[in-house]
C-alpha cells in the first residue's frame, strides 16, 4: 500500500476554452490569482487582471487565470468570477496544501505559485506567467522559512516565467536550493538574475536563453527526457522601469529593521515587508510590480506560441 490516490477529474474546473486549447493545441498561458486576490490594492487589482488577459487574447494566446471559486478549483476563470473575487474581503491565500481544505470548506481563494502551477500542469497547460517567486528568507537555517513554491515546482513540470525571486528573501540561498532541487534558472537574454524591483539581484546563474524559440526548445528538452522540475525563466524588468538599487537597499534595511523593532516575524514578515516598501516609495514599487507582471505575461505569451508552433512543425 503506497497510500497514494488517483485524482479525480471532476476536484478541478477547466473553463471550455481551456480545455479546447489545450486539446488543439493553441498557446495557453496559466495566470496566477493571488495577484488581484492580496498583492494589488482595489481598483487597480481588477484593472491589471483584466488587463493581462486582455493582452495574452490580442497575441493570439488563451488566458488561463486560476484560482478557486466557492471551493472549485477552477483554470480559466470567468471574467464575472475573477470580478468577484477582486471585490471580495477576506479570500484566503491558498498555496497547495491549502486547496484540499479550502475545497471542502467550499470558500473562494486566491492561488499562489505553488498551487497554480498544479492545477496548470492538472489542466495540460504548460506555460505560468507570474511576478515574483517566493524561496528562503534571511534566517530560514534556524526558523526553516522556505516557501513551498519551491518543493512544488520540483515536482511539477511546467514552465514559470517570472522577475525572480522577491527582493526581500535570500536570493544566494534561494538559488541554491534551486540547485539542490534540480530546478533550471535560467536567464531570459541575461546570466544575471534578476531581483524582482531590481534588474540584477547581483548574483550570476549560469545559462541563458535569447528567444521565445530557444526557451521552447529547453522545455520540449525537458519534457522529453522525462524529468519532472519545472524550468524557470528569469525575465528582469526593464531598467528604466526599476526601483534605483542603492535605494532599494537602503529601503530594505528600514523595513528589516522596523520588522525587528515591532516584532513582525514567520508569515507576518513578507505582507509587512512589501507594505513597507510601497509605503516608503510611496507607490512607485506598486509600478515597478505592475511593470513586471506585464513583460512576464507578455513573454509567456511569446513562449506559448513558440512552443505551440514547434508542436505543430
Amino acid at each position: 500500500m503506497t497510500g497514494l490516490t488517483t485524482p479525480s477529474p471532476e476536484a478541478v474546473h477547466v473553463s471550455e476554452e481551456v480545455a479546447l486549447a489545450v486539446a488543439e493545441g493553441t498557446p495557453v498561458v496559466a495566470l496566477e490569482s493571488t495577484i488581484f486576490t492580496h498583492g494589488l490594492p482595489r481598483p487597480r487589482n481588477l484593472a491589471v487582471a483584466l488587463e493581462a488577459e486582455e493582452r495574452l487574447r490580442e497575441a493570439g494566446v488563451v488566458p488561463a487565470t486560476t484560482g478557486v471559486y466557492a471551493g472549485v478549483p477552477t483554470v480559466g476563470l470567468s471574467t464575472e468570477q475573477i470580478t468577484e473575487l477582486s471585490a471580495t474581503d477576506g479570500i484566503d491565500k491558498v498555496s497547495l496544501r491549502d486547496l484540499p481544505v479550502v475545497a471542502a470548506l467550499g470558500r473562494h481563494g486566491g492561488t499562489t505559485v505553488a498551487a497554480t502551477a498544479f492545477l496548470a500542469h492538472r489542466a495540460g497547460v504548460r506555460v505560468f506567467s507570474t511576478g515574483g517567486l517566493g524561496g528562503v528568507h534571511f534566517g530560514a537555517s534556524e526558523s526553516f522559512d522556505e516557501s513551498a513554491d519551491m518543493t512544488t515546482l520540483a515536482a511539477t513540470p511546467v514552465t514559470v516565467i517570472s522577475a525572480g525571486v522577491k527582493s526581500i528573501l535570500d536570493i544566494r540561498a534561494t538559488l541554491e536550493r534551486f540547485e539542490t532541487f534540480n530546478i533550471p534558472v535560467i536567464g531570459y537574454r541575461t546570466t544575471s538574475y534578476p531581483g524582482f524591483y531590481v534588474t540584477d539581484s547581483g548574483h550570476e546563474i549560469a545559462f541563458r536563453v535569447d528567444s521565445p524559440e530557444e526557451a521552447a526548445r529547453v522545455i520540449d528538452a525537458r519534457d522529453g527526457l522525462g524529468l519532472p522540475q519545472a524550468v524557470l525563466i528569469a525575465n528582469p524588468v526593464d531598467p528604466a522601469k526599476q526601483l534605483p538599487p542603492e535605494e532599494l537597499d537602503g529601503i530594505l534595511a528600514r523595513a528589516w529593521a522596523e520588522a525587528d523593532r515591532q516584532g513582525v516575524t514567520g508569515n507576518a514578515s513578507t505582507p509587512f515587508l512589501l507594505d513597507f516598501i510601497q509605503r516608503d516609495t510611496q507607490g512607485r514599487s506598486l509600478e515597478v510590480n505592475v511593470e513586471v507582471y506585464r513583460g512576464n505575461v507578455r513573454l509567456g505569451g511569446e513562449i506559448a506560441t513558440a512552443l505551440a508552433a514547434a508542436r505543430k512543425a
